[in-house]
């Protein structure tokens, strides 16, 4: 969890300083981190982003389903800044993605507590 509070307030930095897209990578990042967390405390390590919620889905029903869905969507918006070379993130959407982390974590340290 103290990673992604970090890549968390990496993300709140660039944010202002209007690095939208380092933004977003570093927002998704950060819940991410806050993901493999669930799967270290219940004893697994993590192959693929898409794997980590996949499990979430499977095995942490208390997790709201919005929140996994919201996780999923941007795992696929770090990917677009990261490859898809005519894809910028805007600053709404570093926005909303900063406060999704900001919420995300929240939630699983809920779990994790």
């Amino acid at each position: 969890m103290e990673k992604a509070d970090n890549l968390l307030a990496q993300a709140k930095s660039n944010f202002e300083n209007s690095s939208f897209d380092s933004a977003l990578v570093m927002s998704y990042s950060a819940a991410f981190n806050a993901a493999r967390a669930v799967l270290f405390r219940d004893g697994y390590r993590e192959k693929s982003h898409e794997c980590v919620i996949r499990y979430l889905e499977a095995k942490h029903p208390e997790i709201p389903s919005e929140l996994i869905a919201l996780l999923d969507r941007y795992r696929t918006s770090r990917h677009g800044v990261l490859y898809d070379v005519r894809y910028s993130a805007t600053k709404i959407e570093a926005e909303e993605a900063l406060e999704f982390a900001e919420g995300f974590i929240r939630e699983i340290e809920k779990i994790i507590e």
